[in-house]
């Protein structure tokens, strides 16, 4: 390695490590509190614990449907992916394979939704999942959040872009359908961003806690952000349960994050390097 490079790695080092610290903060809070009692937190909230005591997450799996909740994020999350992935990659196909005056306007109809606040629209949301029935209902949270197809059309479309033409004009004279083209070589094509747009939509889901408050009201179907704000008290708030449900709800993406980080990068770097 050159000198130049050696500096430019400490340097970079330099800078980075303490950036990691900071935004490590708050998962170093969360973490070492979960092992206090309530006294111990409010003496020194960033103080190590006295000991490795379990007790809270004791408490929490039994006063909490962990698992149930655990169950129906799950549920939401993947249902919410596959929608997503499936009405934003055919609409992505859709528009960029065939260029047309009406497809322009479509595209163009698209980015004004795209730039639409979520909240400003929440409302009348709320009132058409009510008129089909599914306010409560996790399959109704599963068609409130198909909205995010949007987001992925617009990361695919993209993508999508850079494959070349020459490939789908080949398959159409072999005589493979426009479902055929799109199936058997698009989407092997645009692997990579379709894994990038669904590791970004399943942080979203799984830590949204808006939505679910608002569409669902029954304790049965809460989501495990759900469970956080029940630790919320009226007068009160028990923090180290409250954190202690907290990192339950953060474990799992923060697991998900780590090994699928390669391909957020491999995915946005892909595209880049080819368009």
């Amino acid at each position: 390695m050159k000198k130049s490079q050696r500096l430019r790695s400490a340097v970079l080092s330099i800078v980075m490590i303490p950036i990691a610290c900071v935004v490590g903060i708050p998962y170093y809070y969360i973490l070492i509190n979960t092992f206090k009692t309530q006294q111990e937190t409010a003496a020194s909230p960033l103080g190590l614990p006295s000991g490795l005591n379990f007790e809270n997450y004791r408490t929490a799996f039994e006063t909490v449907p962990i698992a149930q909740s655990f169950a129906n994020t799950v549920y939401v999350t993947l249902f919410s992916i596959l929608l997503m992935l499936i009405v934003g990659s055919m609409a992505a196909f859709a528009l960029v394979m065939r260029k047309s005056r009406f497809n322009k306007l479509f595209g163009f109809l698209l980015l004004i939704a795209f730039t639409v606040p979520f909240q400003t629209i929440l409302i009348p949301i709320y009132l058409s999942i009510a008129k089909l029935g599914l306010v409560d209902s996790l399959n109704g949270l599963i068609v409130v959040y198909s909205g995010g197809s949007i987001f992925c059309y617009f990361l695919i479309q993209g993508y999508m872009r850079t494959v070349p033409h020459e490939i789908i004009e080949a398959a159409r004279i072999d005589g493979a359908g426009t479902f055929a083209i799109f199936w058997r070589i698009m989407l092997p094509l645009i692997r990579p961003i379709l894994v990038t747009v669904a590791v970004f939509q399943v942080m979203w889901v799984w830590n949204d806690f808006l939505t679910p408050q608002v569409f669902l009201t029954s304790s049965k179907n809460n989501t495990l952000v759900l469970e956080v704000y029940s630790a919320v008290g009226e007068f009160s708030v028990n923090w180290p349960l409250f954190l202690t449900i907290s990192a339950i709800a953060l474990i799992p993406m923060v697991i998900f994050f780590v090994f699928m980080q390669k391909h957020i990068i491999s995915g946005l770097v892909s595209g880049a390097v080819k368009a």
